[in-house]
C-alpha cells in the first residue's frame, strides 16, 4: 500500500512536468515549422508518424489491437483534440498569430472544460465559477491586443481549437477508449489521417523542401510534443479531474511567451501581458479545488 502511494505521485508529477514544459515549447516549434511546412500537412505528418511509431511499438510488446468500438471512440477524441484542437492552433500560427499569444488563448481550455462538464453533471465550486468569470475577462483583454486584432480569423480559430480540445477531454472520460498508451496511438492515427485529408482538400502543396529548422521542428513535435506529452495528458485525464489535467494551461503561456520573445523576436503588447496575468490567475483559481481534492485523496490512501 505504502509503495503505491509513494510511486503514484512521482509518476503524476512527471506527467504534469511534461505538459507544463514540453507543451509550452511546442508553440515555438509550430511557429518555426509552419515557415517551411503547410500547416495541415505538418500537423498531419506529426500525428500520423507519432501514431504509427507508438502503435508498432505497443503491438510489438504484445498490447492487443483496439476493438472496433475502441477505434470509433478513439476516432472521435482524435478528431476533436488533434484535428480540430491542435490543427486549429497550427493553422492560426500560420496565419500570423504569435506563438505566445496562441498559448494564451489556449489557456482558456480549463474554462471551457468546466462549462462543458456541466453537461455531464459536474458541479462547479464558487472558486471555479470565479475562475470562469476572470478567464472570460482575460479573453476579452487578449482580443484587445494588436496581435489578435490583426488576425480576427486566427483569434476565432484559436478559441474554437480550445473549445474543441476541452469538449473532447470531457467526452473522452465516458467513452470506451483503448487502455493505456494505445489510446494515444489510436487517437493520433485517426487525427493525423483527418488532418492529411484536410490538407489535400484545402489544396495545400509543398512547393520546396523544408529547411533544416523545419525538419527539426517536426521531429521535436513528433517525439516530445506528441508521443511524450500527449501520452502524459491522456494518463492525467484517467487519474485526475479534467480541469486539473488541463491545468498545464497556466504554465504553457509563460513558457511560450518567453521562448517566442527570446528566439522568434515576437512582441507582446501591454493588453496581452495583462491578459496573461488575468488568465493565469483564473486557471489557478480553477485548479485550487482540484489540488485540494487530490491531496485529500492521497492522504486518505496513506491512512
Amino acid at each position: 500500500m505504502s509503495t503505491r502511494v509513494v510511486r503514484f505521485p512521482l509518476l503524476l508529477l512527471g506527467a504534469f512536468a511534461a505538459l507544463y514544459l514540453i507543451w509550452g515549447s511546442t508553440y515555438l516549434a509550430i511557429r518555426i515549422g509552419v515557415e517551411s511546412w503547410p500547416p495541415l500537412l505538418m500537423a498531419g505528418i506529426r500525428f500520423l508518424v507519432a501514431g504509427c511509431l507508438m502503435y508498432a511499438w505497443l503491438r510489438w510488446r504484445g498490447v492487443p489491437a483496439p476493438t472496433g468500438r475502441e477505434w470509433r471512440a478513439a476516432g472521435k477524441i482524435g478528431f476533436l483534440l488533434l484535428a480540430c484542437g491542435n490543427g486549429g492552433v497550427t493553422v492560426a500560427e500560420h496565419w500570423g498569430v504569435a506563438s505566445g499569444v496562441a498559448a494564451l488563448a489556449v489557456a482558456t481550455v480549463p474554462l471551457f472544460t468546466l462549462l462543458f462538464g456541466m453537461f455531464w453533471g459536474q458541479r462547479n465550486t464558487k472558486l471555479e465559477w470565479a475562475g470562469i468569470a476572470l478567464g472570460l475577462l482575460g479573453i476579452a483583454l487578449l482580443n484587445l491586443g494588436s496581435n489578435l486584432q490583426a488576425s480576427p480569423a486566427g483569434a476565432a480559430l484559436i478559441l474554437f481549437a480550445a473549445a474543441s480540445w476541452a469538449f473532447g477531454s470531457m467526452w473522452g472520460k465516458s467513452l470506451p477508449l483503448p487502455n493505456g498508451p494505445m489510446a494515444s496511438a489510436a487517437e493520433m492515427l485517426v487525427g493525423g489521417a483527418v488532418l492529411l485529408i484536410g490538407s489535400l482538400l484545402s489544396g495545400e502543396r509543398l512547393t520546396q523542401m523544408p529547411s533544416a529548422a523545419g525538419w527539426g521542428a517536426l521531429a521535436y513535435l513528433v517525439l516530445f510534443g506528441s508521443i511524450i506529452a500527449f501520452s502524459s495528458y491522456l494518463y492525467l485525464l484517467k487519474h485526475v479531474r479534467p480541469a486539473a489535467a488541463t491545468s498545464y494551461a497556466y504554465v504553457n503561456p509563460v513558457v511560450a511567451v518567453l521562448l517566442g520573445i527570446l528566439f522568434a523576436g515576437e512582441q507582446i503588447g501591454s493588453a496581452e501581458w495583462l491578459a496573461m496575468v488575468v488568465i493565469v490567475s483564473a486557471v489557478l483559481l480553477i485548479g485550487l479545488p482540484q489540488w485540494r481534492q487530490r491531496q485529500d485523496e492521497l492522504a486518505a490512501a496513506a491512512d
